[in-house]
């Protein structure tokens, strides 16, 4: 419909470590963690829980169904969280508990997903230092592919990226940015002549006005504004009351919509004035299988959000969020007692925010506001 303008978004895609290694270019196994010091180690963590994993798997493997899905779905832009370095540096920050990295050879795992914008504002774009950023900033634009949040200085940091429907319609442009409380070091923060990421200063008016001021200025009349977040920690439904305050100020400045991550599993969703605020999108790929200790947060869940907006105000039409699961590293469609333990628990957490999860027959949930 001319009316409406569909967008794709997920959380984050985290194709290091053990995801790296069972692609066609695995890079050097090496890691630097308390416990586990070869990437290889994550691998066969996965293969006890749920079998084997083909070696040398194809650049899809790890997107499973969920291509497929977003090819049905048809959206003008699809929007992602890249939550790991791609690059060979071996510069890594030993004093961060883990480290992400993927070969730059294994890039086709990127492409194939087709995302329009990759943010970058993230606490592991800067894994393997400023060369592992730089040398990541060089593979994905040599790939054609459009990222924010991360550049060679403040002004490259924290420049919004601009995505276009081939078939015409608004034009989306979207800012990443990222909060200290998603575990990003604040030595990270891009600066006069200094590479780094787009970090904010704090969740307060001045840094949501000015925010929005540097969106506005890469906007033209009829865009979209997208503000894409990491935020918080890893674990829990709760939202931050500061983290709501400063959603609530990005659109009453006039951003459309909030695209927020940095949690290992979905957290509620809200419809602030017509607007969608995603809090926590949570991971859509990853190499968590057979890790323990968070069973509870069922985080072999993942969610693909599927947003109708209008295209003149911006405001939601319609939220879609399909669920899938992960096994073996690749991501297969939820059964519907999935799907259905997933609408309880988050339509349970998001009632202080005025809004209810659904599922229908073939498993797919939707957002009522």
């Amino acid at each position: 419909m001319e009316s409406e303008i569909r967008l794709a978004l997920a959380g984050d895609v985290m194709t290091g470590r053990g995801i790296d290694q069972v692609l066609a270019h695995p890079g050097s196994p090496d890691l630097h963690e308390d416990v586990v010091h070869d990437a290889r180690s994550y691998v066969a963590l996965a293969e006890r829980v749920n079998g084997p994993i083909p070696r040398g798997a194809g650049p899809t493997w790890p997107w499973g169904d969920v291509l497929a899905e977003m090819d049905s779905f048809e959206p003008a832009v699809r929007v992602m969280n890249l939550e790991t370095s791609v690059t060979r540096s071996d510069d890594a920050a030993l004093d961060k508990a883990v480290n992400y990295r993927m070969c730059p050879s294994n890039i086709g795992v990127l492409t194939a997903a087709r995302a329009d914008v990759w943010a970058l504002a993230n606490n592991h774009v800067l894994d393997y230092g400023q060369a592992g950023l730089l040398e990541t900033l060089e593979v994905l634009a040599a790939a054609g592919l459009r990222s924010a949040g991360a550049g060679l200085d403040q002004h490259a940091a924290w420049r919004p990226a601009v995505a276009t429907s081939p078939t015409g319609g608004p034009r989306v442009v979207v800012a990443s940015v990222a909060d200290v409380s998603s575990g990003v070091p604040p030595r990270w923060a891009a600066g006069p002549g200094r590479p780094g990421v787009a970090l904010l200063p704090g969740l307060t008016a001045a840094a949501a006005a000015s925010l929005v001021e540097r969106l506005r200025q890469d906007s033209q009349p009829g865009d979209l504004r997208v503000v894409s977040i990491h935020w918080g920690g890893n674990w829990g439904y709760g939202i931050p009351r500061e983290h709501r305050r400063f959603a609530h100020r990005l659109v009453d400045a006039g951003v459309h919509l909030v695209h927020g991550h940095s949690s290992h599993h979905p957290r509620p969703a809200e419809v602030y004035r017509g607007r969608l605020v995603l809090y926590g999108c949570g991971d859509l790929v990853n190499d968590y299988e057979g890790i323990g200790g968070y069973d509870s947060f069922r985080d072999d869940l993942r969610l693909l959000y599927e947003a109708k907006l209008d295209r003149g105000t911006g405001e939601l039409i319609d939220l879609r969020m399909v669920p899938f699961r992960a096994r073996r590293f690749t991501l297969e469609r939820a059964a519907l007692s999935d799907a259905e333990w997933l609408a309880r628990t988050l339509g349970h957490a998001a009632r202080g925010l005025g809004t209810s999860v659904s599922v229908d027959g073939d498993g797919v949930l939707a957002l009522r506001a």
